[in-house]
Parts: C-alpha cells; structure tokens; sequence
C-alpha cells in the first residue's frame, strides 16, 4: 500500500489543473484532455509520485534535481507559463499555495536515489 503524502497529492491536482485550463484554451478541448496533455498529465504524476524529496519537495522550478525529460519539462514550463497567473483567479488557494511554495527552503539530500 503506498503511503499519501499532502503535499504532492495537491501538487498533483495543482498541475492536473493548470494542465485542464491550458489544453482547455489552446487546444479547444471542452470534454477533457487531448493525448498530448494526457500523456504530459501522466508523466507529471509519475515524476510527482517518484520524487525523491517526499513530503520536502520543492516546486520544480527550483529543484537542484531535474528529473523531467527535456521536451516534458519544456511543455510544463509552458502550461505553467499559461495557466499559473490564471489559478489565482479560479483555484485561489492552490494558487496561492504555489506561489508560496517559491519561497520554501530547499533541503539537501544524498543522490542515492534513482529516479
């Protein structure tokens, strides 16, 4: 049984959302995902859930480790690009949340991890 963690569980719906709101608008999906979000939704939850910061983790943006591929990342950075001023106006507190978690200490860890 995996064990949940808060915070990347809301990292997750945060980036599930920021991902909806960006395919929503410039894909002209109305009914979900197009297969190139959903396979950039999966990759997402997949680096999440593998993190090797846990519970620690720092926005991806300032993680010393960059584990996505370069086309991922690439695309993240354009979803979060879109979608990350709007979550203020339509998910305020996970929004807000993200923005906060900018200014969070970055942890050191041992690299024994692989990912």
């Amino acid at each position: 049984m995996k064990k949940t963690n808060k915070r990347i569980d809301r990292e997750g719906k945060t980036i599930a959302i920021m991902i909806s709101m960006f395919c929503r608008n410039n894909h002209n999906n109305k009914d979900g995902l197009c297969e190139e979000c959903v396979e950039l939704s999966e990759y997402a939850n997949l680096r999440l859930e593998s993190c090797v910061y846990g519970a620690k983790k720092p926005i991806c943006a300032k993680c010393p480790i960059h584990c996505y591929k370069p086309d991922m990342r690439e695309k993240v950075r354009r979803v979060m690009f879109y979608s990350g001023p709007k979550m203020i106006y339509t998910h305020f507190i996970l929004g807000m949340r993200h923005l906060f978690a900018r200014f969070r200490k970055i942890e050191n860890i041992p690299r024994s991890r692989k990912i």
